[in-house]
């Protein structure tokens, strides 16, 4: 057993600012995460993280409630209103912070952060380091957690929260270095593991985003919020979804079809490549689906050629790399394909502004939780400031809880390891099963169920028959089998363990879309196309049930900005 006043589930953004909060609070904090935090998703990120600085000439005039309003707008007016203000109310403040620690920011020759246009914002506000902002942060935010001595525990992988009295005691992980399971005990955990990708096949997320922080807290009792809107980024490389950042438009990329026609002039001809991400991907997919995708294919172009080499080669550098080296185009001299991917959950761990969930000691912070600052629909650039923004109060707020608390912890009976030993028993009857079912097998068809039912048009029937078979598949996630239980980075035993979570989170994805009967940002339904305030202007709980997702609904706080038609 292992004890630390505060530990923190996940090593990406949302996870270290936590942890550097809680350190700077006097808390003994550590850190567990699946991969060293170099390593995590966040820095993925390409484009942005959004502020209102105002440095920008086209933006002179920008604002956080300028901000705020773009953020509840492109959400459709699902955000809570309150969370989107305070959010961008801290924005700058966060963005001087990050550059005081050592971000390198993108700048104007006089030495001010630079900021581009993003989609859906009425003002060019995303600060930016090249095409590497995410990775840029997350680094700095690395350094500074190694510099405050913060203890990591890398390479372990959560299994189960403890939940004892009605409060979380810590978790139970697998020690991939070692083998065998460990009880981290604490006073309060803060979840921070990032989002569920990889429920869908064409995903630009990586191969831990399997929204596993989310299915443990399903699991726990803890509801998930919104899960029905997931974002597909529209532009994702054809052959293998990797993400070309917004930047590539906000830098002033064309998305082409194979009439050669900017068709973003039909649906945004306002804002053109500038649309909010929900807009621009059912834009391409139409296009696709009505038989101009290039060649007729299932593709259309994003071409960077106008802006050239020297252009590219400043602002875009790993755009460039990943087009020559994943599609084999360059796109200095040839247009790229791309299709919309799978790229975010807006939904996630239902919690207040400060991280704090229904579960006493339990904070979330990030993708995997759902504030809900989002809505419908996320405003590239708004992810990365939702990790920081969130993970600082969460942090905040978790020290809060646990100061005063001695040991409280640790269990009864010293060295008693008793959630450890039995998440290990749960390990072997796994594998006494013999083959059983396989894993891979199902993981596989719950990814192509979720791509082809629960895309970015939905319908009905094709809904129900989805769930029909999410349904099925979690009946025969029942009877898996597993090859081996022991050793050292059993990443089969790993990826065994964590379907059930998976298939959970997906079912509450399926249920809530099928129930919600409105169009509403990333929902897009065909049988219902339009907005509905009067009966849909609330938010889905799911809650676990033996027979799938029990639904629940809650108000959205309003109050500043009042819904009206999204036009752009």
């Amino acid at each position: 057993m292992i004890y630390h006043q505060l530990i923190v589930v996940g090593g990406g953004l949302a996870g270290l600012r936590a942890a550097v909060e809680a350190k700077q609070e006097g808390i003994d904090v550590a850190v567990l995460s699946q991969v060293h935090p170099g390593r995590s998703h966040s820095g993925a990120a390409q484009g942005g993280i959004n502020a209102a600085l105002a440095n920008n000439p086209d933006g002179a005039d920008d604002t956080p409630a300028k901000h705020a309003f773009d953020t509840v707008k492109g959400s459709d007016y699902l955000a809570d209103q309150d969370a989107a203000i305070e959010m961008t109310r801290d924005a700058p403040d966060v963005i001087y912070e990050m550059e005081h620690w050592g971000c390198p920011f993108s700048r104007y020759d006089d030495g001010r952060i630079a900021q581009r246009p993003f989609g859906g914002a009425g003002f060019p506000r995303t600060c930016y380091g090249a095409d590497k902002t995410g990775h840029y942060l997350l680094h700095t935010l690395v350094e500074r957690a190694y510099e405050r001595g913060i203890k990591m525990y890398i390479e372990v992988f959560a299994t189960q929260l403890i939940v004892e009295d009605g409060a979380c005691k810590g978790v139970v992980a697998y020690d991939m270095i070692n083998g065998g399971f460990l009880e981290f005990r604490a006073d309060a955990v803060v979840m921070a593991t990032g989002g569920a990708g990889r429920t869908y096949i064409n995903t630009t997320n990586a191969i831990i985003s399997t929204g596993g922080g989310m299915a443990l807290a399903y699991r726990a009792g803890v509801p998930l919020k919104d899960m029905e809107f997931i974002q597909f980024h529209p532009t994702g490389l054809f052959t293998t979804n990797i993400l070309m950042t917004e930047g590539c438009r906000g830098e002033g990329g064309y998305l082409i079809n194979d009439q050669g026609e900017r068709f973003m002039s039909k649906y945004a001809p306002t804002v053109m490549e500038l649309a909010p991400r929900d807009i621009t991907a059912r834009a391409i997919q139409t296009e696709i689906n009505e038989g101009r995708g290039i060649g007729g294919k299932q593709f259309v172009y994003l071409d960077l050629r106008h802006l050239g080499e020297q252009k590219i080669a400043e602002r875009l550098p790993g755009i460039r790399d990943l087009a020559i080296h994943f599609e084999g185009v360059d796109p200095v001299t040839e247009p790229v394909p791309i299709v919309p991917s799978q790229h975010y959950t807006m939904g996630g761990i239902d919690t207040d502004m400060q991280g704090a969930t229904p579960l006493p000691g339990f904070y979330a912070a990030g993708e995997c939780a759902c504030v809900s600052v989002h809505g419908a629909n996320r405003l590239g650039g708004n992810s990365l400031l939702e990790t920081i923004v969130f993970g600082r109060r969460a942090g905040a707020a978790a020290s809060a809880y646990v100061k005063g608390k001695e040991g409280g912890g640790a269990p009864a009976a010293a060295g008693a390891d008793p959630a450890a030993a039995r998440m290990a028993a749960s390990v072997e009857e796994l594998a006494g099963r013999g083959t059983g079912e396989d894993a891979y097998a199902i993981r596989a068809e719950m990814t192509v169920t979720m791509k082809e039912h629960f895309g970015i048009f939905r319908e009905q029937a094709s809904m129900q028959a989805g769930l029909d078979k999410m349904l099925a598949l979690k009946e025969r996630v029942a009877r898996v089998g597993l090859r081996h239980s022991g050793g050292v980075f059993n990443l089969d035993m790993m990826r065994t363990v964590e379907l059930a979570g998976m298939i959970d989170v997906a079912l509450a994805t399926a249920a809530g879309a099928l129930a919600r009967t409105e169009s509403r940002g990333s929902h897009a339904r065909t049988d219902f196309p339009t907005r509905d305030d009067k009966d849909w202007l609330k938010h889905t709980l799911a809650y676990a049930g033996d027979a799938g997702p029990r639904l629940e609904y809650r108000p959205v706080t309003l109050g500043t900005f009042e819904p009206q038609e999204r036009k752009y």
